[in-house]
């Protein structure tokens, strides 16, 4: 999908106005070769001296709006390092050490969740690209948002308002930068992640924040969406009331009727 950067922009303009987002909506990229890297993007072991987990670049993205990239050498976590593909997948990983004994009482139990791990083909990309959407250089391959549980409420009526089909997704303690990317690419599709312990104690993620990744191709869909839903008064702030029997919306209550309730 072709989009020019002035639309990329106003497409980010419009998503922060409806959902009222604490960090900016990044747009995120995997880089294929270095001079897809921008002008002005940060690389954190040569520009910082020091390297960096892959959720703090997206933290510096979407709280300083400043664009990174990091490439393999930048990087200080290994789990996104695998699951971008820029490394094979090590024996010790697959064999379950990752995980036991910090995070799982077995070896096994370790292992049968490394080798359920998100990955893209080795050798295809040599990093990724992270910076606000509203200021982009760059055509991303997906859109990432940093969200409170009313908001995500939203974004997934938005997300299956178009063909309502329901969101599946992958939930995982772990590696939050990989199931938040990932899956993106290798479907097509939207996906909500819960930001993993790294990404609460290195990158800022709060108690009541959730990730929603939407792919570039669907983002255009998604604004329709989100447009349509308005007219039903389906967008934030949400409107409260703990009326007993409050007014059913006419299908609400038809539907009660046809099953035998007493909604009238």
């Amino acid at each position: 999908m072709m989009l020019g950067l002035r639309e990329l922009h106003e497409y980010g303009e419009e998503i922060e106005r409806r959902l009222r987002l604490r960090t900016f909506p990044i747009a995120v990229k995997l880089l294929e070769k270095e001079a897809d890297i921008p002008e002005g993007a940060i690389r954190p072991k040569r520009d910082l001296g020091h390297h960096l987990s892959t959720c703090q670049g997206f933290a510096m993205s979407r709280r300083e709006g400043t664009l990174v990239a990091m490439l393999k050498e930048d990087m200080w976590c290994f789990e996104p390092v695998i699951g971008y593909g820029l490394a094979e997948l090590p024996q010790y990983f697959l064999d379950g050490y990752n995980r036991f004994p910090e995070s799982v009482m077995t070896l096994e139990a370790g292992s049968s969740w490394a080798r359920s791990f998100p990955h893209l083909e080795t050798g295809k990309y040599i990093g990724i690209l992270s910076g606000p959407l509203v200021t982009a250089n760059f055509e991303p391959d997906l859109i990432m948002m940093y969200c409170q549980p009313g908001q995500l409420t939203l974004l997934i009526y938005g997300a299956t308002c178009m063909d309502g089909h329901d969101i599946e997704s992958t939930l995982s303690s772990h590696a939050a930068c990989v199931y938040s990317v990932v899956p993106i690419i290798q479907t097509g599709k939207c996906q909500v992640t819960i930001p993993c312990c790294g990404d609460r104690q290195r990158g800022l993620a709060q108690d009541d924040e959730l990730i929603f990744s939407v792919p570039l191709g669907v983002v255009e869909n998604l604004l329709l969406a989100l447009r349509y839903l308005d007219r039903y008064n389906r967008g934030l702030p949400y409107q409260f009331s703990m009326l007993p029997e409050y007014e059913l919306s006419e299908s609400y209550a038809k539907i009660g009727r046809m099953i035998g309730m007493d909604v009238d």
